[in-house]
């Protein structure tokens, strides 16, 4: 079937795959969505003139392509699974969610049994990202499915890199969220020290941002955490999700990855703190307390 007369299916609408799924609209290619919250899935539905079947396996029967865009492995694995009886033969299930290798190994075996491709394609670039279709999609899977699905990818992502095969996605994700976890550990670290040494933070940020110390999340962040703000963007909840993958990845490795477990600990501290839904640089709150700025 020519790429262009794919017919793309979309699970999970959260503010990550609604923003996805709207770029495959108008790219042409989105036929359905489908969320566990019906009503989400039936305005957006409405909205956009798409299909928003009951079930992911009614969904799976209209489409060739269903992308599923969850929260954690067992979710992906459930979905999997409730797609099955609707899936036919050639199709293809690309999975944006951030899991674990493993789990975008077990899916891929699973599919296959029933001559389903799959494709672990988590992406990298936040909320503003998917908005802006502007993100960065880590792919593992076969080379003819991840050619086939590129284009669709193209859509929401400004740039596509093929790591190998299924899993290798996940992992490069998993190597992601360590630099995005030391980068937040840093820059929350840095200006809580800035606050507690009375520097002006506004000329901090601009000078700072310019040189080795600059950085996307101290351009886009730094401010609003100053100002106590950490509505949207990605939830610390998410992160700290993340970096028990790839603690996991570490331990079969036999690896130490200090970041990784100095960030778990400070992620985990917030969301007994009760801080789970806000934005990964509420991450102030805890490096004040620990350099006695706030």
């Amino acid at each position: 079937m020519d790429n262009n007369t794919l017919r793309a299916g979309f699970i999970g609408l959260g503010a990550m795959g609604q923003a996805m799924a709207r770029h495959l609209h108008g790219a042409g290619f989105l036929a359905a969505v489908w969320n566990r919250t019906a009503a989400k899935a039936g305005a957006l539905a409405q909205e956009l003139a798409v299909a928003a079947p009951e079930t992911p396996a009614q969904l799976a029967q209209s489409c060739d392509v269903v992308f599923v865009c969850v929260a954690a492995d067992a979710d992906v694995l459930a979905v999997i699974q409730a797609l099955e009886p609707g899936l036919q033969p050639g199709s293809l299930v690309v999975d944006t969610s951030t899991v674990s290798p493993a789990t975008a190994r077990t899916a891929a075996q699973r599919l296959a049994a029933r001559g389903v491709g799959f494709v672990d394609a988590p992406v990298t670039g936040g909320v503003e990202g998917a908005r802006n279709g502007t993100l960065s999609v880590l792919v593992g899977g076969g080379a003819a499915d991840v050619e086939r699905v590129r284009p669709l990818l193209a859509s929401f992502g400004q740039r596509i890199a093929h790591f190998g095969a299924v899993g290798a996605g996940q992992a490069a994700k998993a190597v992601n969220q360590v630099m995005v976890a030391g980068i937040a550990e840093a820059v929350c670290e840095g200006l809580a020290l800035a606050e507690r040494l009375e520097l002006d933070t506004d000329a901090l940020i601009d000078t700072l941002g310019n040189g080795a110390a600059g950085s996307w999340f101290l351009q886009k962040r730094g401010r609003t955490m100053l100002a106590d703000q950490f509505e949207g963007g990605f939830k610390l909840a998410l992160l700290h999700k993340d970096l028990g993958i790839v603690q996991a990845i570490a331990s079969e490795l036999g690896a130490q990855l200090a970041t990784t477990q100095a960030a778990l600990a400070d992620y985990g501290q917030l969301l007994a703190d009760g801080h789970g839904d806000e934005e990964i640089s509420a991450l102030i709150r805890l490096k004040r307390r620990q350099v006695g700025s706030g």
